[in-house]
């Protein structure tokens, strides 16, 4: 597999001038060869994202004109490769799964020091999706023992494989040639996947192939 690079174009949904300004550093820092376009309102994030077409947002919930959920959504239903990561104030149930659902690549809070917020962005180098801690307890929770087994039991064993190889941030075409099937059948394994675990994205993904004990994550 090729050498993974981190994002060269980065977009950023922030209202708040302060936290915008930080955001872009806490991006300088994390990539240090990144360019970052940032914006304050969810249409301003919906052009943005048609225009430049980012490999990375990071994207606010609590908008002015709407929630940071439906630019997650866009991206996802226009089949961008960008990865969306939530940074927001709320760790609740109600913002969380939202995200996830609409295809959040990552979610981070930002009352975490600024060294812990960078090193969680450089996980995206690595595949990893980016999880403040206390989001990843929660959602491990999700994945109590019992049913870990009940959904490992459900997978066929290259449904497992495949579950193994998302969770450590491999492509679409990555997974199929690193199973030695076409990008068809490597997508049906995925979708598979998601169906029997009920899960809609990566950080999902990731955090169940965890509790089944397939990877270790660093929470």
């Amino acid at each position: 597999m090729a050498e993974r690079r981190g994002p060269r174009l980065a977009l950023v949904v922030e209202d708040l001038p302060t936290s915008r300004e930080w955001l872009q550093e806490l991006l300088a820092e994390a990539f240090p060869d990144i360019r970052v376009h940032a914006v304050e309102t969810l249409e301003q994030g919906r052009l943005a994202l048609a225009s430049i077409n980012p490999e990375l947002a990071l994207v606010d919930l609590g908008l002015p004109d709407g929630s940071g959920v439906d630019l997650i959504e866009q991206a996802r239903r226009e089949g961008r490769h960008c990865k969306c990561v939530v940074t927001t104030i709320y760790a609740d149930d109600a913002h969380l799964f939202p995200a996830l659902r609409a295809g959040a690549a990552g979610y981070l809070l930002k009352d975490q020091p600024a060294a812990r917020l960078v090193a969680q962005l450089q996980r995206i180098h690595g595949g990893e999706p980016p999880l403040s801690p206390v989001i990843a307890r929660r959602l491990l929770r999700m994945f109590e023992p019992d049913a870990a087994q009940q959904a490992a039991e459900q997978l066929s064993p290259r449904e497992t494989e495949t579950l193994l190889l998302i969770a450590k941030g491999y492509r679409l075409n990555e997974v199929a040639d690193s199973m030695g099937v076409t990008r068809n059948t490597a997508a049906g394994y995925i979708k598979n996947v998601y169906r029997k675990l009920e899960i809609s994205s990566r950080a999902e993904a990731a955090l169940a192939a965890s509790r089944m004990g397939l990877v270790r994550l660093d929470l």
